[in-house]
């Protein structure tokens, strides 16, 4: 099955930036980036269909984070910039796969319900203080 691994997580300071990766064991074209403080439920934070190049965000990070693949080195990052105390979380990164015409008809309304997903990788922490 596919592996995920996610890096790049870490404390910074309010208005500060990180940048976390998450390499994937194998080909896939639908992946995304959730996070989860205890006690609540796992959110939505962005995707990215790669085979088709479209984005999504959560509102809340819109303008602030960018998601990007790179097919050579076979990872997707996260750049998360103006950090605010509220993006504190464990972010992990997931990934599905699906038939082509589902990831086109479909992703792009499911991207951010992790029902659609069904490899996840560990986490990594991310504290904005």
């Amino acid at each position: 099955h596919v592996q995920l691994v996610e890096s790049g997580g870490g404390s910074v300071q309010a208005g500060g930036s990180l940048r976390l990766s998450c390499v994937v064991s194998g080909f896939v074209n639908c992946m995304g980036w959730f996070r989860q403080v205890s006690g609540k439920e796992r959110e939505g934070v962005a995707a990215i269909y790669t085979g088709g190049g479209s984005t999504y965000y959560a509102d809340s990070v819109k303008g602030r984070f960018t998601i990007s693949h790179d097919s050579a080195k076979n990872t997707v990052s996260l750049q998360m910039n103006s950090l605010k105390p509220e993006d504190t979380a464990m972010y992990y990164c997931a990934t599905v796969r699906a038939p082509p015409t589902w990831m086109r008809r479909e992703y792009g309304g499911r991207w951010y319900d992790s029902a659609t997903y069904t490899s996840w990788g560990q986490g990594t922490q991310v504290t904005v203080s």
